[in-house]
């Protein structure tokens, strides 16, 4: 099973037509754009807008990435939240076809305590069919998985994974030297995967893979390989622009950058807003240089 989330996976934008409906063509052109180069699909994480997505919309877009993918890559299907009964209820509802994995957000606005947090997960892994992979983006949700609780989850059957967004090191590390040996330990932040890989991650969950799949995968594979030189040289091209995509939400920044790739259009639901134009202008301008580049 761990070989399965080794390496790249991207989490997919949801492309929106100008009256917010899901861009299905969009979506289309977004999967093939990637699928070439990625190791699996995250679908209805973060980056897929799963806030404002409804429970129809979720199960549809799952259904097309199935349809589109054709079982060629894992799939990884986002289910969390802050109420743990309605997370089970999701969880119970689900469609499992193809998919190996549930990515799970650490409850928010909530603040759980430690306990809190492993009665969550514990609860949601003993009902889930397929395992679980732990989300930790304390920038998100307000508080932490703190080492001690993710290594007490890593000894359940059904959780294989976390991952991590905090770009907190010396969590990291202790969690690195005692996680079993099958627990996969995945960046969650984009310019932390290879410092991440050097002290054994086993890669990342993107954002900015949407756009530059090939590049995430050349970076990846070249640190599981520890050619850090090649990786390094990578990870470079993309210092300037990934925290663009950051900057005014997420996925403001990526849906920007895949518009002017003619990938999808630029279009997020409320209470996000589209790109500024000040925004946009940076996205072109890193956009510009990566291409040149790479010329």
């Amino acid at each position: 099973m761990k070989e399965s989330f080794r390496g790249v996976g991207v989490a997919l934008a949801t492309p929106f037509k100008s009256d917010l409906t899901v861009d299905y063509q969009g979506l289309e052109k977004l999967i093939n754009h990637t699928l070439p180069f990625v190791d699996y699909f995250v679908v209805q994480g973060t980056t897929g807008e799963s806030a404002t997505t409804t429970d129809e919309e979720k199960d549809r877009i799952l259904r097309f990435v199935i349809e589109q993918n054709q079982g060629k890559l894992p799939i990884v299907y986002g289910i969390g939240g802050n109420n743990t009964n309605y997370c089970l209820g999701e969880i119970e509802k689900a469609n499992y076809e193809s998919v190996k994995a549930i990515l799970s957000v650490s409850p928010y606005y909530n603040k759980p305590s430690q306990e809190g947090i492993f009665q969550h997960y514990t609860a949601l892994a003993d009902a889930c069919p397929v395992p679980v992979i732990l989300y930790n983006v304390p920038g998100r949700t307000g508080s932490n998985i703190n080492a001690e609780t993710c290594l007490r989850l890593a000894e359940h059957e059904n959780i294989i994974g976390i991952k991590d967004a905090s770009c907190n090191f010396q969590q990291l590390i202790q969690i690195a030297k005692f996680k079993p040996d099958d627990f996969c330990l995945i960046s969650g932040d984009d310019l932390c995967t290879v410092p991440l890989i050097s002290i054994g991650g086993c890669g990342v969950i993107s954002v900015t893979a949407n756009a530059f799949p090939d590049v995430y995968k050349s970076m990846v594979d070249a640190a599981l390989n520890n050619d850090y030189p090649l990786a390094q040289q990578q990870l470079f091209k993309m210092l300037e622009i990934t925290p663009l995509m950051f900057e005014e939400g997420n996925p403001v920044g990526i849906k920007e950058l895949l518009y002017q790739m003619n990938v999808c259009e630029p279009y997020v639901r409320m209470p996000l807003a589209t790109a500024t134009s000040s925004l946009k202008r940076r996205i072109k301008q890193q956009l510009t240089e990566i291409m040149t580049a790479t010329l």
